[in-house]
C-alpha cells in the first residue's frame, strides 16, 4: 500500500438551509410609526391639560378686580340653583286647595218615611260662604252639615239648583278663617294632568292624581238615572265621597266638579273611570267665573 493516507468520501447529509428572515407583522408596522406620534401626542396630551387646568384656575380664582366676594357668592347659588331640581307642584297645590274644599253629610226621609243619610265633597267658590257641589249629593235633603277643614261645622241650604248639570250652591252664613275661595275657570285637553280633591268613603281631604281621559263624553248619575252630556272623563282615583269635590289643573284651578264614576260591573268602586262636570256649566248658577 502507498503511504497515502485515505480521504474518506464527502458527506450526503445536505448542508442545513440558512435561517428564514422573521415574518413581517403588523406590530412591527405600527411600532415604526410609534416614535413619530408619540411626541404629537405627548404635547397634545400636555396642551389640553394646560387648557384645562387654566380654566379651571380662573373659575376658582378670577383675576382681581372682575369679581367680588359678593359675585362670586352670587354666580355659586345661581349654579346650584340650575342643577337642583325643582319642587313638585302637587304639593303645593294641595295646600293651596285644601282650605276650601269641605266635607258634606246630609240626612232625610223617603216618601215611606225612612230615614236615609249621605256624604259628598263640595268646594268653597266665594267669600259669602257659597259651596258648590253636585246635586244628587243634596238632593231631598232636610239638613246639609258641612265640615270645614279645621274641624269646624256649619249648618247649610240649599240656595240654587241647575239640574240639567247635576250642580247646586249650598250656603253657610260665614267661613272659617283661613278659607279662601277657589279659582273657577280654565279648560283642559286629553293628556293634561288634574287632581281631584274630596272625602272618598268618608275619608276627608284626600287627593289623587291622573290625567283628563277624554272630553265629550256622556255620564250617567246612579243615583238619580240621570244622563250628562259633555263630560270631563279622568283617571284620577275617586270613589262614593268624592262626588261634589273639585277638579283641579296644574295651576290650581277648579277645571270641573266630580260627578261620580263608572263600572261596568255594576260595583260602586273606582276601575279607572271618573266623569266631572266641566266648571264652565256653573256658569248658570252665578258663580265667580275667572
Amino acid at each position: 500500500m502507498s503511504g497515502f493516507r485515505s480521504i474518506p468520501p464527502p458527506s450526503r447529509t445536505p448542508p442545513a438551509p440558512p435561517p428564514a428572515p422573521p415574518p413581517k407583522s403588523r406590530l412591527r408596522a405600527v411600532r415604526a410609526f410609534g416614535p413619530r406620534l408619540t411626541l404629537p401626542l405627548t404635547l397634545l396630551g400636555g396642551a389640553m391639560l394646560g387648557v384645562l387646568l387654566m380654566l379651571v384656575y380662573l373659575e376658582l380664582q378670577p383675576p382681581k378686580g372682575a369679581y367680588t366676594d359678593e359675585d362670586i357668592r352670587r354666580l355659586a347659588q345661581e349654579q346650584i340653583a340650575s342643577i337642583t331640581p325643582s319642587p313638585p307642584v302637587e304639593p303645593v297645590l294641595y295646600a293651596q286647595i285644601r282650605p276650601a274644599v269641605v266635607h258634606i253629610t246630609i240626612a232625610g226621609r223617603n216618601a215611606d218615611n225612612t230615614s236615609f243619610s249621605g256624604r259628598g265633597s263640595g268646594v268653597v267658590v266665594d267669600e259669602n260662604g257659597s259651596i258648590l257641589t253636585s246635586l244628587h249629593v243634596v238632593q231631598g235633603a232636610e239638613s246639609v252639615d258641612v265640615r270645614f277643614f279645621d274641624g269646624t261645622t256649619a249648618r247649610a241650604t240649599v240656595k240654587q239648583r241647575q239640574p240639567e248639570r247635576d250642580l247646586a250652591i249650598i250656603q253657610v252664613d260665614s267661613l272659617p278663617e283661613g278659607v279662601q275661595p277657589a279659582t273657577l275657570g280654565g279648560g283642559v285637553n286629553p293628556g293634561d294632568r288634574v287632581l281631584a280633591i274630596g272625602s272618598p268613603f268618608g275619608l276627608e281631604a284626600s287627593v289623587s292624581m291622573g290625567i283628563v281621559s277624554a272630553l265629550g263624553r256622556r255620564f250617567t248619575v246612579a243615583s238619580t238615572g240621570q244622563v250628562l252630556e259633555n263630560m270631563i272623563q279622568f283617571d284620577a282615583a275617586v270613589n262614593p265621597g268624592n262626588s261634589g269635590g273639585p277638579l283641579i289643573d296644574m295651576t290650581g284651578r277648579v277645571v270641573g266638579i266630580v260627578a261620580g264614576i263608572a263600572n261596568p260591573t255594576n260595583q260602586n268602586v273606582f276601575i279607572g273611570l271618573g266623569f266631572a262636570v266641566p266648571i264652565a256649566a256653573a256658569a248658570g248658577l252665578q258663580a265667580p267665573i275667572q
